[in-house]
C-alpha cells in the first residue's frame, strides 16, 4: 500500500520551512509536488529527505543553482565533480575556523583575564580565526 500524501501545510511543519519555501524550491526544480488536494499541493512523504539535504546543503552555503545541479548529477558529470570537490574544500577551511572560534569561545568561558578579550591565550586562539581567502582564479568562497 501507498503511503498517504502529506498536504504542503504538513510538509512545512515537519520540515521548518515556511510554504512559501516550499513553493520557491518547487518553482526551482529541487521538489516536485505529487499533487494537489483542492488547491492544496500535496507531496509524497519522501520531499521530507529532500527538504533535509536541502536545508543542510544551504546551510553550508551552498546555492539553490548549485543544488539544483547536485540533485540531477549522474556519475559521468565531471565538472560537477570538481566544483563539489572544491566546495567540500571550502567547508573544510570553513569548520577550521569555526572549531578555532569555538575553542577560543570556551576558553573565553572560563578565563578570568580582565578584559576577556586582551587574555593572551584568548588572543592567540582568536588570531587563528582566519578570514577566508580568496581564489585569484575563481569566486570567493
Amino acid at each position: 500500500m501507498d503511503e498517504p500524501l502529506l498536504d504542503i501545510a504538513e510538509v512545512a511543519r515537519s520540515s521548518g520551512l515556511a510554504p512559501s519555501a516550499l513553493r520557491f524550491y518547487e518553482k526551482k526544480g529541487l521538489i516536485a509536488a505529487a499533487g494537489r488536494n483542492g488547491l492544496r499541493r500535496t507531496y509524497h512523504p519522501d520531499v521530507l529527505e529532500r527538504l533535509a539535504l536541502i536545508t543542510c546543503a544551504r546551510s553550508a552555503g551552498l546555492s539553490v543553482a548549485e543544488i539544483g545541479r547536485f540533485l540531477v548529477a549522474r556519475p559521468s558529470d565531471a565538472a560537477l565533480r570538481v566544483r563539489m570537490a572544491a566546495k567540500a574544500r571550502d567547508l573544510d577551511e570553513q569548520l577550521g575556523r569555526l572549531t578555532r572560534l569555538r575553542d577560543s569561545l570556551r576558553h573565553a568561558v572560563v578565563c578570568d583575564h580582565e578584559p576577556i578579550v586582551d587574555c593572551p591565550d584568548f588572543k592567540r586562539a582568536i588570531g587563528n580565526v582566519s578570514a577566508p581567502t580568496i581564489d585569484p582564479g575563481g569566486p570567493a568562497s
